[in-house]
C-alpha cells in the first residue's frame, strides 16, 4: 500500500472515531448506508474490474500508447475525452481504470481528459437536461464542458 493510500484512509479511520465520538448511533446509521451503497455499487464495480481486464488482455500496452499515449498528440487527447464523455460509469470506478491506462503507456494528458470529461459531460442524462435547461442550453453546457475538459487535460499535461 502506498503512502498516499495509507494517509488516507487513516484520515476515514480517524474521521469514524470522531464521529463514534460525536454521537454512535448516527455513526452507526451512517456505516449501514454506506454498506446498502456500496452493495449497490458492486455489480458496476465487477463490471468495471471486468472490463478493465478484458482491455488489458486484447489491447497490449503499445498499443494503447501508440493512441493514448505521449505520441498520439492531440488527436490521443480528443479520443480519450471522446470516450469519457460517451462512458456511463461512476467516477469513483474510473480511476482503476485511469490507472491501468497509465501503466499501459497512456499520457497523463489523455488520462485527465477521460477522468474530466466523464464527469463533466452527461450524453446519458442528455434528454433530461434538454427537458429541464432547453435544447441550446444543455447542448451549450457539455459543448463548453468539453472544452474545458479538453483544456485541463493539456494543463496537468504540461504540469505532470
Amino acid at each position: 500500500m502506498n503512502v498516499t493510500a495509507i494517509i488516507i484512509n487513516g484520515i476515514a479511520v480517524v474521521g469514524l472515531l470522531i464521529a463514534f465520538v460525536k454521537d454512535g448511533k448516527k455513526a452507526i446509521k451512517s456505516l449501514k448506508m454506506a454498506g446498502r451503497s456500496f452493495i449497490k455499487i458492486l455489480p458496476m464495480v465487477f463490471i468495471i474490474i471486468i472490463i478493465i481486464g478484458l482491455l488489458l488482455g486484447f489491447v497490449p500496452p503499445d498499443q494503447i500508447s501508440r493512441f493514448v499515449g505521449e505520441q498520439s498528440g492531440f488527436g490521443g487527447i480528443l479520443l480519450v475525452g471522446a470516450a469519457g464523455a460517451l462512458m456511463h460509469i461512476p467516477a469513483l470506478l474510473s480511476f482503476p481504470l485511469a490507472a491501468s491506462l497509465l501503466e499501459d503507456g497512456a499520457s497523463v494528458s489523455a488520462v485527465a481528459a477521460f477522468i474530466t470529461t466523464l464527469t463533466m459531460i452527461g450524453t446519458i442524462t442528455l434528454p433530461l437536461e434538454i427537458k429541464e435547461l432547453g435544447k441550446k442550453i444543455a447542448l451549450l453546457r457539455n459543448g463548453l464542458s468539453f472544452i474545458i475538459a479538453i483544456i485541463i487535460a493539456l494543463i496537468m499535461g504540461a504540469i505532470l
